[in-house]
Parts: structure tokens; C-alpha cells; sequence
């Protein structure tokens, strides 16, 4: 092996070996919270299915010691679904830690417009699209009704992770991903990198798997294929583009591929991601989305230059663990 790959992968394993070892700054750690909107269930064969992921999410939430905000479970009062959403989204949406929104349901889409069905008013994704814009949190939407496509290029920006049951707004059939979605986010089976926890991308692509052997097992063509976005360039990458949580497959030209966001975010952190000091989580996670950056240049950049700037970015990765430097 190169000796400059060697003692990369060096500073690669000390980063790993110590995750564990940053301490603990009491208070510092802000508090997640979760959104959940149960839309309409319109036939009643659904509403058991509705319910149930619901009440996963209620559970996964309250495993995260997130703060959980369900919307379309109480009966309705003097307002609606739409603004308790709506009002939802304004109370939460300044903070450090992640929001995240899941919308569990039935959608439609009139060939301009996406839709997500509640009970009373529907709201459109250029309506939510707008209440979401003062949002400055980490933020994570997870839309996994029929024809829930067109969110993604409504909601795509910086800092945000954008999931869908859907490649189109055309895909109009009840969507079974969201069924599988909400069991893999706090199901170990789906770790794909074995730290314990599981990620966003992580439950995506193994909702998505599940999704796929479903129409298989049933020898049905499928009529859903869902996306997820986290770059900003509001096109989505469906789940076959993936080995194991690094995309295979280019993103459109100056775009860092989708993924590494998405596997920032973790509902349920594992106890030794808990202890993190959230600044310090914060820059490890900018530096790591760096990282990613500039292994997408890998191919056009000169081997000396590429090396320079992986081995700058995993000592200041490094530098972050300060019980690295004290190991043998």
C-alpha cells in the first residue's frame, strides 16, 4: 500500500476508534422535534394502516426523546388539520436540533400541483413549501403519500432532507413504503454501517427494499419508487442508485451526490452519539459533508492535491477527538 494511503487510513480509523470518546457539555445538547400529520384516511380499509405507522413514529419519537406534535388523531375542534399544521410548522421552526415532518397518507396531483390529503382542507406543496420557508432548523420531510413526488422540488434547499413515497406525480396508487419507512427507523436490521443507530438513508433504503420485494411477493408491477434529497438540487436519487450509503451513481454536474446529509440525521442516536457535545456534532457533521464534497472531485483533481486536501480534512476531523493523540 502507499504509504500517504496508509496513514490515511490511519487518521480514518483514530476518527472512528474515538466517536465515543468526546465529552458529554451538559445542556448543550437541544431537543428534536417531530412532527406527525395523519392525513385523511378516505376508505376505511386504510385508516388501521394510518393509525398504525402513526402510533410507530409516536413510539420511535418518545424512544429519541424528541418532542412529538401529532396532528390528524384528536378529534377536530375549532380549527382544522391544515392550520394546526400550519401553526405547528411557526411554533417549531427556529431552533438548533432537527425538525422533522412526516405526512402519512393519501396525496394527489392535477398535473401542477401536489396535494397531501387531510381531514378538512388539503395542502398543496407550494403552500407548505411557503410556511416552511422561515424554518432555520436542520429539517427533514418525510411525505410518504401517493403522488408525493413533486415535494421534493418544492422543499429541496440547504440543510434539508426531503423524502418521498413517489418518482412522479403520476404514481397516484396507495403507497405501502411509508408502512416500511416507519418500522426501519428504529430497526437495527436496517444499520447498514453498524454504529448502532439508524439513519434517515439508512430507513430509506431498506423501506424502499422492503417496498420493492412487497410487488415482487405479490407479483404485482410496482407502482411506487421513492426518492430522497439532500443536496439542494430538488431531483431526488431512488434507492438503487445506492451501495450500501454512498451513491454509485452522479448527481447532475456540480451537485455532491445525495446521502450523506440524510445519514446525518438519526431519530433514536445511539447512547455514545447522545453524548456529543451538539457543536461539536455540528462541525464533525460539516466537516463529513466536506469530505464528501471533495471525494466527488477525486477524478479531476491532480493525486497530489486530492491527497492534500483528504489528509487536511481528516486531521481537522481528527483534531475534534482530543483523546486520539493519546493513543499508542
Amino acid at each position: 500500500m502507499n504509504p500517504s494511503c496508509l496513514r490515511l487510513s490511519v487518521f480514518a480509523w483514530l476518527v472512528a476508534l474515538m466517536l465515543p470518546a468526546i465529552g458529554y457539555a451538559a445542556g448543550a445538547e437541544a431537543r428534536t422535534t417531530l412532527i406527525i400529520v395523519e392525513g385523511a384516511a378516505g376508505e376505511p380499509e386504510f385508516a388501521s394502516e394510518l393509525r398504525q405507522q402513526t402510533e410507530a413514529w409516536q413510539r420511535a419519537g418518545a424512544a429519541g426523546a424528541a418532542e412529538v406534535v401529532t396532528i390528524g388523531v384528536a378529534p377536530l375542534g375549532a380549527s382544522d388539520d391544515r392550520e394546526d399544521l400550519r401553526q405547528a410548522i411557526a411554533r417549531h421552526a427556529t431552533g438548533a436540533a432537527e425538525l422533522w415532518l412526516v405526512l402519512i397518507g393519501h396525496g394527489t396531483f392535477d398535473g401542477r400541483e401536489a396535494k397531501f390529503n387531510l381531514r378538512g382542507p388539503d395542502v398543496a406543496d407550494t403552500e407548505l413549501a411557503e410556511w416552511l420557508r422561515p424554518v432555520t432548523r436542520p429539517l427533514a420531510v418525510i411525505a410518504t403519500a401517493s403522488a408525493s413526488a413533486p415535494f421534493i422540488a418544492k422543499l429541496s434547499g440547504r440543510n434539508r432532507v426531503i423524502v418521498t413515497s413517489t418518482r412522479s406525480g403520476n404514481e397516484q396508487n396507495y403507497a405501502r413504503f411509508g408502512r416500511f419507512l416507519a418500522a426501519a427507523i428504529t430497526d437495527l436490521a436496517s444499520d447498514l454501517d453498524r454504529d448502532g443507530q439508524v439513519s434517515l438513508l439508512e430507513a430509506y433504503l431498506a423501506a424502499a427494499q422492503r417496498t420493492a420485494e412487497f410487488y415482487a411477493a405479490a407479483m404485482r408491477l410496482a407502482t411506487e419508487h421513492a426518492l430522497i434529497d439532500d443536496n439542494g438540487d430538488g431531483l431526488g436519487t431512488p434507492a438503487d442508485w445506492f451501495k450500501g450509503t454512498r451513491a454509485t451513481r452522479k448527481a447532475k454536474e456540480g451537485a455532491v451526490a445525495d446521502g450523506p446529509r440524510a445519514h446525518q440525521f438519526r431519530l433514536l442516536r445511539s447512547a455514545d452519539e447522545q453524548g456529543l457535545d451538539l457543536q461539536v456534532r455540528a462541525r464533525r457533521d460539516a466537516l463529513e459533508l466536506e469530505l464528501a464534497r471533495w471525494r466527488e472531485r477525486k477524478a479531476k483533481l491532480p493525486s497530489a492535491e486530492y491527497q492534500d486536501g483528504l489528509r487536511r480534512l481528516l486531521l481537522e476531523l481528527a483534531s475534534l477527538y482530543p483523546e486520539a493523540s493519546k493513543q499508542p
